[in-house]
């Protein structure tokens, strides 16, 4: 059988690239879009090329990044316009697919082996595309075209900006082994530093280290890792339209103040809470685990998960359940920075589910046609058109609050 024929384009700075369209001000200059100091997401969120060659870091604080380029110039996000910009790109990878899986807003596998004989081999098609987002948009885009999806992502990352490359089957080894093992899809700081524990540092150390080792060291995960670096990834490339659903729906934010009190703590958590739960329901799916985090003023995170029950996604019972979980994990001494809940152990709506005798399966029936008209109501007239009686009273739980003991 003839190998498939993989693409991953990946738009190159794509945020930072899009404010310098039509910037004749930006032109030649270290530019990075960056949060709100005043917002407290005072961090770069992305940077152009030259910001980058300076050393300029994605997530760094906006001070650490203005001391390695003290001539950066910072802009602010602008998100309907990077939507309407990845649009516009995706449109051009239709003409030659429809076979396209989105890989975040800038970054898309294309498989295009039936588009062979119309449009030529994978690099042909590749270049086409490259030349055509540059003409039609003024964005660059890097282009990784391999036989499987984890080679033609490693493609795209090799050679930036503006580029294609070619990793096939006869010659993967000459490219892929010599990087380092951080290079590779799946591999973060914790899994190098375990990698490295042992004498392994590149994709090639990890191709011929027995299976069985890394499986021992990484679990399931590093049998995955070495299958990968031999070439063995068999992933097909899953449209939009047949995405998997999500194994977990979550929300966290960073208020404009630190939160000093649980009272602090419980008016965020109830509006995320609200939040999951009408992701929830867009997806059809019941939350088994509740998850939460913490990171305090010194930025230590903490997190903490609890097995319900049975599924929900009842937005009270999240809120009651997450702000347990807080206070079981945070004595109110340290101030925190944010916060965040996950709904974990996904099921579907539609799936027979053991009930709990503890449940009182008519309240929850109640509350859940309650929750969707206050949905639609919000849909109708804006997120704030209703809101609960907690979130307008100096105690957000309604009755009282006290670590250890949350009364609802």
């Amino acid at each position: 059988m003839a190998d498939r024929i993989i693409l991953h384009c990946d738009l190159n700075n794509f945020f930072a690239s899009v404010e310098c369209l039509g910037r004749d001000d930006l032109l030649g200059k270290p530019v990075a879009v960056a949060g709100s100091i005043e917002k407290r997401h005072g961090i770069i969120l992305a940077k152009n090329e030259i910001a980058k060659k300076q050393g300029v870091k994605t997530a760094e604080a906006i001070w650490q990044a203005k001391q390695k380029c003290p001539l950066l110039e910072l802009v602010s996000p602008h998100y309907e316009l990077y939507n309407s910009y990845s649009q516009q790109v995706r449109a051009i990878y239709d003409r030659y697919t429809d076979i396209i899986e989105p890989f975040g807003i800038d970054e898309c596998w294309l498989d295009v082996t039936g588009s062979t004989m119309l449009f030529g081999n994978g690099e042909k098609i590749a270049e086409e595309l490259r030349q055509t987002v540059k003409k039609e948009t003024g964005l660059t885009i890097s282009v990784g075209v391999s036989f499987n999806k984890i080679f033609a992502k490693l493609g795209s990352d090799y050679k930036k900006p503006d580029a294609v490359t070619v990793i096939d089957r006869e010659h993967f080894k000459d490219i892929v082994w010599p990087l380092d093992a951080g290079e590779m899809l799946g591999v973060g700081s914790a899994t190098k530093q375990s990698l490295r524990r042992i004498g392994i540092l590149t994709l090639g150390d990890i191709a011929r280290t027995p299976p069985e080792l890394l499986r021992m060291v990484l679990g399931k995960g590093g049998e995955t890792l070495w299958k990968f670096a031999n070439g063995l990834d068999n992933a097909p490339v899953i449209s939009s339209e047949f995405a998997p659903p999500p194994k977990s729906i979550g929300r966290s934010t960073t208020p404009p103040d630190d939160m000093r009190t649980m009272n602090d703590v419980l008016l965020v958590l109830i509006k995320l809470c609200d939040r999951v739960a009408h992701s929830l329901r867009e997806n059809h799916a019941l939350a088994g685990v509740i998850q939460v985090h913490i990171r305090d003023n010194e930025l230590n995170i903490t997190e903490h998960q609890r097995k319900l029950p049975q599924p929900l996604r009842l937005t009270e019972l999240l809120f009651k359940t997450g702000a347990q979980l807080i206070s079981e994990i945070w004595d109110g001494k340290k101030p925190l920075r944010s916060i965040g809940i996950r709904a974990c152990e996904l099921v579907s709506e539609d799936e027979c589910i053991q009930l709990s005798f503890d449940c009182d399966m008519m309240y929850l029936e109640k509350m859940e046609k309650l929750e969707t008209r206050i949905e639609d109501i919000r849909s109708r007239f804006g997120k704030d058109s209703v809101m609960r009686c907690r979130q307008l009273n100096s105690d957000p739980l309604g009755i009282y609050s006290s670590f250890g003991k949350i009364v609802l």
